[in-house]
Order: C-alpha cells, then structure tokens, then sequence
C-alpha cells in the first residue's frame, strides 16, 4: 500500500461502515498545489448518515482524515458530492412557487 493513499483507503474503511449502500461509495484522490483533495460519492439514501446531525458525523470524518494526512505531510480536504436531483436549485423553487400561485389563481377562492 502506498504510503500516499493511505488517506482514501481510510475513508473508505470508515464511509463503508456507516452507509446502507458499501457498494456505491466512491472515493476520487486528487493532488494538487494546496494539497489532497478526496471527494466522496455516496449513494442519495446514505447522505444523511455520512452527514450527521447538524454536520457532526461529516466533521468528524474530516478531522480524522487530515489527521491521517499529518502522518504523512499532507494537506488533505474531504469533499463530498452532491447526488445528482438530491437538491432542487433555488430558481426551479421559485418557478415551483409560481405556479403554485397560479393554481390558486385560478381558483378563485
């Protein structure tokens, strides 16, 4: 095991343990100029469980990766993704909301 990816294996280690879905976390490493960059995948269902309540399981999780990084003089950063349709965007509220209105409009009450 290459003393650079101990980091990714040890998220891994800890992601799979949490989440309903192991078969669906994916970890991409990249190196750059301010450091390591893990992004995390998750499947939709498992966010809120890597997440935690107000963000402490993520916090959590981050704090012991850059520590793990410290080990080998590195700067590391856990980002994680976001699923694709896990959140509308604030305009397809808004046009949501609008129609929502004309519905009542149209109503007539």
């Amino acid at each position: 095991m290459a003393k650079e990816a101990k980091d990714k294996e040890f998220l891994e280690y800890i992601v799979k343990s949490l989440v309903d879905h192991p078969e669906d976390v994916k970890i991409e490493r990249t190196v750059d100029e301010m450091g390591v960059l893990l992004t995390l995948k998750v499947n939709p269902e498992d966010m809120g469980q890597v997440i935690g309540r107000q963000g402490a399981t993520v916090r959590a999780i981050r704090n012991l990766v850059r520590i793990v990084g410290l080990k080998s003089r590195a700067r590391v950063n856990l980002k994680i993704a976001e699923p694709t349709g896990a959140a509308k965007s604030t305009q397809e509220k808004t046009e949501e909301s609008k129609d929502a209105d004309k519905g009542l409009e149209d109503l007539k009450l």
